[in-house]
């Protein structure tokens, strides 16, 4: 059995169990079919709904990650 240890920051195992299942899903799933459906499902009758729960689940936030406005990457 692995040993379950704490990584902490940086945790590889984690990151590398993450980057599998994104390649994995990406390989395996209809991805764009997939945001094409979450397209209209936002622009349809739930869009509304849809962005409640964003809104609601924003609202539990500390707040934007400053990496997603840094400029260069």
């Amino acid at each position: 059995m692995a040993e379950n240890r704490n990584e902490g920051e940086g945790n590889r195992t984690a990151d590398r169990q993450y980057r599998q299942g994104v390649q994995d899903h990406v390989q395996n799933h209809d991805v764009q079919g997939d945001a094409q459906r979450a397209r209209d499902a936002v622009d349809g009758p739930e869009g509304k709904e849809l962005r409640r729960a964003e809104e609601e689940g924003k609202s539990h936030a500390k707040g934007e990650d400053p990496q997603l406005n840094k400029k260069g990457s």
